[in-house]
Order: structure tokens, then sequence, then C-alpha cells
């Protein structure tokens, strides 16, 4: 009974946001408070109801229902308890309820927390969301039903992929998803401000948190996936450039510039048409994210699904949704001004040359061109690297410039100790770093030069060393917390560069086939292989390794990977161990073994991957850097007090 409750559940949801989409359309059309407020009662009630559903769908996978269809092919009763409640999103139906979940539960805080919107402009905002919730959960309702029974349950069910059976993998999925749905919410805000026909800079202000809480989400999300996939797929590396991880850092890509633009629109009303653009092709991206994991055009381990079928709908509600917002971003271009006017030499440029160059060129090569769909690490190094590293140049010049017009010599001036520190570390870097690594000590200047342009922003803001100590004091302590949150975020950019420069130049790996007792170097380190043995988990059996590793003939850590074989879905995995040595890793993978000339023996991989753990720290600083801005009550309570009083960009009847 629990899952036709969830069924219903959903369908009803389905309604409800038909509902919230109508209502609201009126309101905002018949500037009727009644309609709008019913539309909003219709946004709490369709994400309660969702929420029901996905309790019902995590019940059970909780009971081990396997008359669900669901359940039977993603769980099995002697799975651990964690993965049992996780499978509830670890396949293509239940990650498609989550989405929903997501997607109504943003519609809510919308009609939450947006008390001091206009009502046409929230009325609009609810209309369009509500319109995107229908899409998807008809999708979902129709053609991806995760609480479907089966006619006849089988007695025991399938289980779950064992490389999704993790514990990061539990908590990874709803992160990203809280970050690509949070994006949606930008896309209806930008078409309501369309419909209404103008772009405020107080609009700019309202978008400005959606959009801060959704990048800082998604950065931890793809954060979680990276180490994920560094720890538990084995193959040493942290990102692969695997088609779906591109899928999930496109829209990454533009969240982080459409944070930028808006800040250009809300301090100097330029770039409206910009910002709104970009506020379309966040969600478009992430729109884009779902169907390449779902359709089979893709192949990969990330893959929720190979159905061309299903791939062919999602396309569709892609289509449906971008294309109209873009067609309506269109019909409008001919009426909108371009806003304020700024110089040539002023932050405005400086931020519109990262979004140019960091953002819009890769995004245009990677969603276009057919022969970088699989772009690998050569496509990287030889295109995305230098345009990336000429972006990361300009990151520090921007909050240094004055609004209107700059100074950018005075700006270098500020910024003169920095650079050369910068270049220092990367000319030293050179010289006594072997083997010698031209690109790499590159990349280390531009990561100290991001990590030390921001601290002499902050220093310049206090006004330290050149203020007596109390005066410092109190600035620092008077200082926004935007002002910290764009520091940390641009700091933890910096020191994500230095991890990604050292370890993808200087990681050593060495893999040979040895028997028990035998030994290899790698690097500075050798292993010496003492044993293995038989053992067996909650739901898997495994052959676990057991090894020395040694530095100059110091024992360092004693690593036991394993080779586990999951008897209910046939399938072998490999899970590794992880020396942590500072901010370096050593990484030991057990292969599979055969028969040698004098006995068994084992393919043993070995890496020893340096400065590793910034790659992963960096990032995490980048997303409490938003989260910190986004505590900012200028952020929720400013937009308030300058609705009545901001200019509106009001666009001309067209000719």
């Amino acid at each position: 009974m629990t899952a036709e409750l969830g069924a219903f559940a959903l369908t009803l949801a389905l309604a409800l946001s038909v509902a919230q989409a109508l209502l609201s359309a009126a309101g905002g059309k018949r500037r009727a408070p009644a309609l709008t407020a019913a539309g909003e009662g219709a946004a709490f009630a369709a994400f309660l109801a969702c929420v029901f559903a996905f309790a019902c769908l995590i019940k059970a996978f909780v009971t081990s229902d396997f008359s669900v269809a669901n359940v039977a092919a993603n769980s099995h009763t002697a799975k651990p308890m964690l993965y049992k409640v996780a499978g509830a999103w670890g396949s293509h139906e239940g990650s498609m309820l989550l989405w929903c979940t997501v997607m109504t539960a943003y519609g809510a805080a919308v009609a939450a927390f947006g008390r001091h919107l206009p009502l046409r402009l929230k009325a609009y905002a609810l209309a369009t969301q509500g319109t995107l919730g229908v899409l998807f959960l008809a999708y979902t309702v129709y053609a991806s039903n995760p609480l479907a029974r089966l006619a006849e349950a089988p007695v025991e069910g399938r289980s779950l992929n064992p490389l999704l059976q993790d514990p990061l993998l539990a908590i990874h999925p709803p992160f990203l998803y809280f970050g690509y749905v949070g994006f949606s919410v930008v896309f209806s805000f930008a078409v309501a401000a369309l419909i209404e026909g103008k772009v405020e800079t107080v609009w700019a202000r309202w978008v400005r948190p959606w959009t801060l809480a959704a990048w800082s989400l998604l950065t931890i999300g793809i954060t979680l996936g990276a180490f994920w996939a560094y720890y538990e797929l084995g193959w040493g590396g942290w990102w692969f450039w695997d088609p779906v991880e591109n899928a999930s850092f496109m829209p990454w890509l533009i969240g982080a510039a459409l944070l930028h633009s808006a800040v250009v629109t809300e301090k100097r009303g330029a770039l409206p048409g910009w910002t709104v653009f970009l506020s379309l092709a966040a969600f478009t991206f992430s729109m884009l994210g779902a169907f390449l994991v779902r359709s089979g055009v893709l192949t990969s381990v990330h893959a929720f699904a190979v159905d061309p079928t299903r791939g062919v709908l999602l396309l569709s509600i892609l289509g449906l949704a971008a294309g109209a917002g873009f067609v309506l971003f269109a019909w409008r271009a001919g009426a909108r001004p371009s806003g304020g006017v700024f110089a040539p030499v002023s932050r405005e440029s400086g931020m519109v040359l990262t979004v140019l160059l960091g953002t819009l060129y890769p995004l245009i090569r990677e969603a276009m061109g057919g022969d970088t769909v699989s772009v690998g690490p050569p496509y990287f190094n030889l295109t995305f690297l230098p345009l990336l590293g000429l972006t990361m140049l300009l990151v520090p010049l921007g909050p240094m410039m004055s609004w209107k017009r700059g100074d950018a010599r005075g700006a270098l001036q500020r910024l003169w100790l920095a650079a050369a520190i910068a270049v220092a570390c990367g000319l030293l870097t050179f010289a006594l770093v072997s083997p010698r690594k031209a690109l790499a000590s590159l990349m280390i200047a531009i990561g100290a030069w991001l990590i030390l342009g921001a601290l002499t922003e902050m220093a310049e803001r206090i006004r330290a060393f050149r203020a007596p100590t109390a005066e410092v004091l109190r600035r620092l302590r008077g200082l926004p917390l935007g002002a910290y949150g764009m520091t940390l975020a641009h700091a933890g950019l910096g020191v994500f560069v230095l991890g990604a420069a050292v370890e993808t130049a200087w990681k050593t790996e060495a893999a040979e086939t040895l028997s028990v007792g035998q030994s290899m170097r790698f690097g500075a380190y050798e292993l010496q292989f003492q044993k293995i043995e038989d053992t067996e988990g909650p739901n898997y059996q495994a052959q676990r390794g057991t090894a020395i590793v040694t530095k100059n003939g110091l024992p360092v850590c004693i690593a036991t990977p394993e080779r586990r074989f999951y008897p209910t879905g046939g399938q072998t995995t490999s899970e590794v161990h992880i020396c942590v040595r500072g901010l370096d890793d050593v990484y030991i993978v057990l292969g599979e073994g055969r028969a040698g000339p004098q006995g068994p023996v084992w393919l043993i991989r070995a890496y020893d991957n340096p400065w590793v753990r910034l790659i992963f720290l960096g990032p995490l600083i980048m997303a409490i850097g938003g989260v910190i801005s986004l505590s900012d009550r200028r952020l929720r309570f400013a937009a308030a007090k300058r609705a009545a009083t901001a200019p509106a960009f009001v666009p001309e009847p067209a000719e």
C-alpha cells in the first residue's frame, strides 16, 4: 500500500504544479494578490507531496519491498542499511524523483522567502518554476515512475552497482542536485523579468543569493564526486575528463560567470542582457547534464541509464524549456537597452574578459564541437588550460579596480608585491624541483598569484600595514561577510590550482606483478608485498593484500588494498588503500591475481600523488566562501530597502 500512496502523491504533485503555474500566471497578469497567494500555496503543497512520495520510496528500499520494480533492480536484503537508503536515489527513476523533490523545494522556498519581491515578478517566477515542475514531474510519473509495481515480485533483488555502494555516493547526488536544480530558480527569475519587460539593478541583487546557493552546493557536489572517483574507481586520478564529469562542470562555469555578471548589473546597471542570458544558460546546461547521464548518448560509470527512448523525452523537455526561454530572450533583445556604460579599463571590463575568456569559448567548443564530447587530458592541456590560466591572471585585478572607471596602473601598483612573490615561486619551482616542468611551474605561479592577490585585496580594504593596529582591527570587524566570502573563494581557487599543478606534473606511478615477499619501487617509496588473505564483508567476498610501504628504509604505512567480488551482481571492484602523508597521498591498488612461473602473482599498482589534498581542499574553501557570502545580510535585506528607488531598465516599444 505504501507504493500506491507514494505514486498517488507523485501524481498529486504533478496536479499541484499545474495549479501553481496557472494560478501564479493569472495572479501576475491580473495583479491579483489572492491568485498569487493561491499559487504559493500550491507550491508548498507540491513540495510536501513530493517529500511524501520520496519517503514512500525510501521505505520500500529499507523494507526490501521487491514488488516495487525500482527496489528489485537496485537493492538486496544483504545490502547495508546506508546503501539501502541511498539506493532510493542511486537509480535513474529514484534520481528523477529526487530531482523533482528538489525542484518543488526551490519553488516553495521562493514562495516562503520572496516576501519582498514585487508581486508580478514573484508571480511569474513561481509560474515558471511550476511549469518546469510540470515537465519533470510528468516525465517521472509517465516515463520513469520509481514506485511502479511488478506483476510478480522476485525473492531477492539485483542489488545496487557496487561502485555506488560508498558513503560519499550516499550524499554526493543530493548536493549535486541541489546545485543543478538551484539554477532553475535563476532561470525562473530571468523568464519572469523578460515577461514583465524590465531588468532592474535590484533584480540582479535578488538573483545573486539563489545563484550563490546553487553554485556553492554544486561546488560541494562536484568535489565529493571527484573525491569518490579518486579513491573508489582505482585509476589513481581525481578528474578523468569523463563526458559526464564535464556535464556537471559546465553549469558550474556558467554559474561562476553569472555571479560576477550579476554584480556588474547590480552595482552599475551594466550587462543586464548578459546576466539574463547566463541565468537562462545555467539551468539549460543543468538540464543538458540530466539528459547526458540518462540517454545512452554517452557511456560512463557515472551514467544512470542507457535508454534512448527516455533520452528523447528528456531532450524534448530540454528543448521546450530552454527553447522557450531563449526565444523570449531573443524577442525582448531588440527592446532591451544596453544598461550602464563603463570605461574600457574598469572592474566591469575585467569581469567581462574573465567571463569571455574563461567561460564562453570552452563552453561553445564543448557544447557544439562533436569531436570534443569525449574531451580528455590532451584537449585540456592544449586548449582549456591556457585559456583558464589567462583568465586566472585577471581574477585578482577585478576587485582592485573601482566601479565605473578603473585605474589599471594603480591596481597593478597595489598588486606588485603579490606578483613578484608569485613569479618568484614559479621560477624557484622550475629551478629547484626535478624533473623541471615549465607549464607546472607557471601554474604554481598562477596559484600563488590568486592566493596572494586575494589576501592583498583584503589587506587594502582594512589598510593593513598603513593604519594603526586598532584601526585595522576595526575595519576587519566591520567588513561585510561578502568580502570574506570573495577572498575565500578566490584563495580557494588558488589552492586548487597549486594542488592540481603539483599532482599532475610530479606524480609517480608503477605497476608490477608481485608474489608474496617481493617488492617494487615507485618514486621515493618502496613497497613490499607481505601477504594476501580471504575475507568477507556484509554482501561481498574479498581478497585483501597487505603491503609495507617504506621511504629511505623507514616505514610509512601498512597498506591493505582489497579486490572485492559481489555475488549478487557478479561484479568485481578494487578497494584502494590511501596512506595520507600531509598534503600527499600514497595510493595502492590490488589488481587481478594469476598463476606465475613460481606461484601465484598479483598486479600491484602504486602511486605517489603529491599535494593531492589541496585539490579537494581548494573547492571546499571556495564553497565555504560562497556560504559566508550567502549569509551576508545585504543580500537578504537590502533588496527590499532599495526596491522602491532602484532604477529600472524599462524597454522602449520595439519599432
